[in-house]
């Protein structure tokens, strides 16, 4: 078959830099509060208020433009994009995006499922398609924008849970070349697990219906116990094996990209594999949960900072909502920037 390869990546992060003060000066009597799943970070970024999830992807994919020549971008066979809070209705990101790109491409996707391993998952399906038909280039996008919109709520503020998300978004383009090859691909389902991590409306109703409650996230102390247990063993596991599909050992891992939730969680997953901390990029103190867009914001930061060479073997591998979706990665490094 032929290989399909990761030639660039970019992110985007919204202006707004939000202190973890914020949060803490509208803090209510919360039981989960002290639970380790809402130790806020430092920072995170929020949305601007007229800001939507087309704008932030239309951010993130400019630098690509700018890098690659508008040409290659006009021209990609494949739009696959993931959005955390789809805020725009009936058209949706992928169409809206193309729209304003002035592109045409022959695939149009926005996938709804995936959650933070969703840039995993859509490279997955960008490669299947270019694998068997005649698609030669993809572009694949992850926008986060639920932190500034659904967090900041004034009933949601003062939950444990709102400190802790943050928005932005990330895209990168995919060719089929020997440049940046991706090496495996793992993506595993467990609908048994889909109901474990709801949003919650009270007084219930459709969210949107017009009603006095605001949308939240419906955590309960065995939903995180469940979310805990499930995201330790699952990020490891399918990073694992894609390892062993492509055969290496998870010390000859280079650089290990995951979602970004929690410390405990980054910890524990390093330690799982063995890993180094230095071989592990923490972006969750700069930026909070970016869920979907963790993946290739982290990416792009540590590219950016020259430290992910060409050659690296690097692998990604996140779990999503509370362990009903997983997916791992592995690409031999080709994006590095010039010059670096």
């Amino acid at each position: 078959m032929d290989t399909v390869s990761l030639i660039d990546i970019a992110g985007y992060l919204p202006e707004n830099r939000v202190g973890a003060d914020y949060f803490a000066q509208f803090a209510a009597s919360d039981r989960l509060a002290e639970n380790i799943m809402f130790r806020a970070p430092k920072f995170r970024h929020h949305i601007a208020s007229d800001e939507n999830a087309v704008d932030m992807a239309e951010r993130a994919v400019a630098p690509l433009i700018e890098r690659n020549g508008s040409e290659l971008v006009s021209n990609v066979d494949i739009l696959i994009t993931h959005t955390q809070l789809p805020d725009v209705p009936v058209l949706g990101t992928g169409g809206e995006l193309a729209r304003r790109l002035g592109i045409t491409p022959d695939w149009v996707v926005d996938l709804h499922n995936g959650g933070c391993a969703s840039f995993v998952y859509m490279i997955k399906l960008a490669r299947q398609i270019m694998q068997t038909g005649d698609a030669s280039t993809a572009l694949i996008v992850s926008v986060q924008n639920s932190a500034g919109q659904i967090f900041t709520q004034s009933d949601v503020r003062v939950l444990a849970q709102s400190a802790v998300p943050g928005d932005g978004a990330g895209a990168c383009l995919l060719v089929k070349s020997q440049a940046g090859p991706v090496l495996g691909l793992e993506c595993r389902t467990y609908p048994e697990f889909a109901g474990d991590m709801t949003a919650a409306v009270d007084p219930p109703r459709k969210y949107w219906e017009a009603g006095t409650g605001q949308l939240h996230i419906g955590f309960t102390e065995t939903k995180i116990a469940k979310v805990f247990a499930r995201g330790n063993r699952l990020v490891p596991e399918v990073a694992l094996a894609v390892c062993k599909q492509i055969g290496i050992t998870p010390d000859e891992i280079d650089t290990l990209v995951t979602n970004q939730p929690n410390r405990l969680f980054l910890r524990n997953w390093r330690d799982a594999l063995e890993l180094p901390a230095e071989r592990h990029p923490d972006t969750f103190d700069e930026c909070g949960n970016l869920f979907g867009a963790a993946i290739p914001v982290t990416l792009d930061l540590e590219n950016r900072a020259g430290r992910i060479p060409n050659g690296s073997l690097v692998m990604m591998s996140a779990f999503a909502h509370a362990g009903d979706f997983a997916g791992a990665g592995a690409i031999r490094w080709g994006a590095a920037p010039v010059g670096v």
